[in-house]
């Protein structure tokens, strides 16, 4: 099925001019403009009302904001899957990053023979270049060749104009396939920080298969929120929280220092802390609320230098 099939079946209950914006936004039509006119575009669009970037209000205007106005080359750092893991083993120790087996510019580099049994390969510079693969004598290597080429040739920067992303190198990595107990899905504990504050996260599971995926936002002393995500389905109960949980806000605490607003995500395996990755932007800024007063409850937390 093509992307613009999968589109079209996905936006069909919009209007006819919404569903068509939708569609260009999607399939790179405006990528020539700039990150301001871009982002004015997309997130009228996707968020259904204009966005005010000389006084944001909402947490998600503010993002769009923090996109066109704080950029630090630290950030990009932050953001490579294979730079970050130095970058965060410097500040909570090597023992919390899952181990990577190696690094490489093109896909037919990868020595598979040198790689153990279960592995992960990803790509440096975007959220879809993934292969999990549980079994390597199972694994389609032609299949993952053009899966991986096609990720590579990807400028994620333009899909939502996240400026951290425009100058990382698209590489590939293999790390270690993590697996917790007999569960083939992880939890994974994402921390919303703003200013080294953490103050509220959501869990999520199964997001390898997005139909059937739960997220649920918690609050710190593990409740749940009043707010929920709409395009996911909540967990039906609280999950169990994690023995780890007060070293997870410990140490996104500490990663989140002085920066205006950063996600840290943790998985636990096995009763261990893992680094997941750092998010500047989640959902590129373009995330709803549910209700969605909290846009704006949130976005009071996220203080801004024109604050």
């Amino acid at each position: 099925m093509s992307k613009i099939t999968q589109l079209k079946k996905a936006f069909k209950y919009l209007t006819n001019k919404h569903y068509r914006d939708i569609i260009n936004i999607n399939t790179g039509k405006y990528d020539h403009l700039s990150d301001e006119d871009y982002i004015k575009k997309a997130f009228k669009v996707k968020m259904g009302y204009e966005i005010d970037l000389d006084y944001p209000k909402t947490f998600n205007e503010k993002l769009q904001w923090l996109k066109l106005h704080d950029r630090k080359p630290i950030y990009t750092t932050m953001v490579d899957k294979f730079d970050a893991k130095k970058y965060v083993a410097d500040i909570i120790g090597e023992q919390y990053i899952i181990p990577t087996y190696g690094i490489w510019d093109s896909f037919d580099e990868i020595d598979f023979s040198a790689l153990p049994d279960q592995f992960v390969l990803k790509c440096t510079h975007d959220s879809g270049g993934l292969i999990i693969c549980r079994n390597k004598s199972e694994l389609d290597i032609n299949a993952g060749r053009a899966k991986i080429n096609k990720s590579l040739t990807k400028d994620y920067y333009l899909n939502g104009r996240e400026w951290p992303y425009k100058d990382v190198k698209p590489r590939i990595i293999a790390e270690a396939y993590m697996q917790d107990g007999e569960k083939n899905d992880l939890n994974d504990y994402k921390f919303y920080c703003f200013n080294g504050n953490p103050e509220f996260l959501y869990i999520s599971r199964g997001l390898s298969h997005h139909p059937t995926a739960n997220i649920s936002y918690l609050t710190l002393d593990w409740k749940l929120a009043e707010f929920i995500r709409p395009d996911y389905k909540p967990f039906k109960e609280v999950p169990e929280k994690p023995k780890n949980f007060d070293l997870m806000v410990e140490f996104a605490k500490k990663l989140s220092q002085n920066i205006p607003f950063l996600r840290v995500d943790f998985y636990e395996i096995n009763g261990n802390l893992y680094f997941g990755e750092l998010t500047f932007f989640p959902g590129s800024g373009f995330t709803k609320f549910e209700p969605d007063k909290f846009d704006l409850v949130i976005g009071k937390k996220l203080l801004l230098p024109i604050d």
